[in-house]
Order: structure tokens, then sequence, then C-alpha cells
């Protein structure tokens, strides 16, 4: 099983150390925005050459690699039993290892990213997934999926309720069966989202509307590439005006900072921005409120964000920093509640070349 043999020559890296006489320690991609870089041949975001050391000299990193033996011998275990376990089980499961359990969850889940980036795996062919996200799609198109009692099809405009289909934790399994969508809206929020979808947006434009529930988890960001790269559709994603919107675009677009090792696999790089923008907050005298601190903190860091360096990213979040000030997808509800779907949103896509 490849998933095992690769767990096992990380195990196997340490114990040949030890034999050796050596401190064992691994060598790991930095995560941070200073080690990501543009990668021509799949237009994404990827991890460059920084490492860090994981070492048995220091206790933290000692701790570290500790855990790492228990969390291998734990994935060997499940996989063995053909098992599935969820990121917050794993840290709960931990409690019965001693000394090298983890204080808090996300210990826990740096290290199963660790162990991706060393294995160059996702998390899911060691059979550890997510806690249920929620995030789901409403539009025409039809879908195959394995389910416990056999093969189902599901027409997501036809078969499912108000809240649309949802999406599984391995989307890799399910099938694209019919599509008549011309493109892909990608949004922040539930309230939006169901706006849109009593104002009939999917049906009137012929478009999939995918609930990202905040930061997309992975299994949201799978589909969306999916849509782009199988059906050729175009992928829009509309969020708030807010700096932290901004990096949920960026993970959909760009691949996420610290996930970098998965972008091929995750990220749409063609992805357009349709959400508020600070200039929007002008031109269409938008209720706003006042950014904090962070939100201040946060847009600077944009500034030096690769992922962002263009003279769109650069004009808009400087306005925003002058402007002291930040808006909602709904303030856009000022001018009525049809206003976004049948003024805003057909404009702005029309911009994109995505409407005709």
């Amino acid at each position: 099983m490849d998933s095992v043999k690769a767990l096992l020559e990380i195990a196997k890296e340490m114990y040949d150390q030890m034999k050796a006489g050596k401190v064992p320690e691994l060598k790991i991609s930095t995560r941070t925005k200073h080690n990501i870089e543009f990668s021509e041949e799949s237009e994404v975001w990827v991890y460059g050459d920084r490492k860090s050391i994981r070492s048995a000299k220091s206790v933290k990193g000692a701790y570290m690699l500790l855990r790492m033996a228990y969390v291998i011998g734990f994935l060997k275990e499940q996989l063995k039993l053909n098992k599935s376990s969820t990121l917050r089980e794993l840290y709960y499961i931990s409690e019965n290892w001693g000394i090298a359990k983890f204080e808090e969850q996300s210990e826990s889940d740096r290290l199963i990213e660790d162990i991706e980036i060393l294995t160059s795996l996702q998390r899911e062919h060691f059979n550890v997934r997510p806690e249920e996200d929620g995030a789901t799609v409403i539009g025409p198109i039809k879908i195959r999926e394995e389910t416990r009692r056999g093969t189902r099809e599901i027409h997501c405009q036809d078969d499912v309720g108000e809240g649309g289909y949802q999406i599984p934790v391995n989307v890799d399994k399910l099938e694209f069966v019919e599509c008549d969508a011309n493109f892909v809206i990608a949004i922040e929020t539930g309230g939006m989202r169901d706006r849109l979808v009593e104002n009939g947006f999917d049906e009137k434009f012929n478009a999939i509307i995918v609930h990202l529930k905040g930061q997309p988890a992975r299994s949201t960001r799978r589909l969306l590439k999916r849509f782009n790269s199988e059906l050729n559709l175009p992928v829009v994603v509309f969020t708030d005006g807010d700096p932290w919107s901004y990096r949920i675009f960026a993970s959909v677009a760009y691949g996420s900072i610290k996930a970098a090792h998965l972008s091929e696999y995750l990220a749409t790089p063609s992805a357009m921005f349709v959400g508020i923008r600070p200039s929007d907050i002008v031109n269409y005298k938008l209720p706003s409120d006042k950014l904090t601190d962070q939100d201040i903190k946060a847009l600077n860091s944009i500034l030096t964000d690769p992922r962002f360096d263009s003279d769109f990213w650069r004009e808009e979040v400087k306005l925003q920093l002058k402007l002291g000030r930040k808006s909602e997808q709904q303030a856009l509800a000022k001018y009525g509640l049809d206003f976004v779907t049948d003024v805003y949103l057909p404009e702005r896509l029309t911009e994109l070349g995505v409407l005709k």
C-alpha cells in the first residue's frame, strides 16, 4: 500500500539516523509567504527551497518527532483496518499517548500537514478527514456519487432542497453526468447564497452556485478546480470587501500558504474576483464599517503577499487603507433585494467577459 509505505519511509529516516548515532531530524518546507513562489508550469503558488528543521536537539523538536512517530503508527493501523478518523478525533486519540499527547488541535493539524509535505500525499490518502463542512452546490448539473447503499444520480436543481447538494469530503469520487451551466459562482456567505437562489440567479444565468461557507474546505476548492479544469467552466468568487475575504479568494485562485504543497490539486488559477471592492464603497456609496486594527494589519500584510502582487490589488488595498472602511455583500441591499442579481453581478460579470 503506497500510503503505508510513504509513512514508514518517514519512520525509517529517523530510525536510520539514530542507528548511525546521529540526533534524528526532519526537514520540512517552511510554510510562510516568504517561501512560496509562482510555478509557471502549473500557474499556482508552491513552496520554495526554504526548509524548517524539526530536530531532537531541542525539547520542542524532540516532542514533535515523538508525536510524529505516534501519528505514523496510528495512521498505519487505521489504513490496515480500513478505518477513518477526523482531525478532531486524532487530537483526542492522543490523550492516550502520555507525554506525546497534543496540547491543542492546531498542533495535530499542523503535524498532519507536515506528513502531507513529507509524503507528497493528501490526508485523505491516510483516511483522515475534516469535520463536516456543510458547503453546498445548487445549479444545472447532474452528479453521480457512490453511497453506502450504491450509486445515485442527483440533479443539483431538481433533486435538492433550498440548501442545495452538500459537498462530500472526497469529491474525486464524483462523476459529472450532465452540465448545462455557463459558469460557476462561489459565494462566501449563506445569506447571499440564499438571495441568489431566491432570485433565480442559477436559472436565469445557467450558473452553478457554490456556498463557500467562509474559508472554503479543501473539498470545496477541489470541486471548483474540477468544474474549471474538467468542464471548462469559468469560476468567479463573490465575497465581502475585507482582508479576510480577499484571502478566501486567494485560497481558491492562488492556493493557501499553509497548503501550498496542494496548490496544483486545489487551486483554480483562472478564478476571478467579483467580490465587494473598496472602490465599490465609493462608487456605489455602500454602507460600511470602520476598519479594525486587525483589519489594517491584515491589509498591510496583503501588500507584501506575493499572491496579491498586481496593480489591481495594490490599488484597491491602498484605497481601502485610505478610506479606513470595509463593506459586506449584503450592503448592496441598500438599493433593493434584486439589485445584486439584476444589476451588480450582471455588470461585473459582463466586465470580466463571463456574460456576453
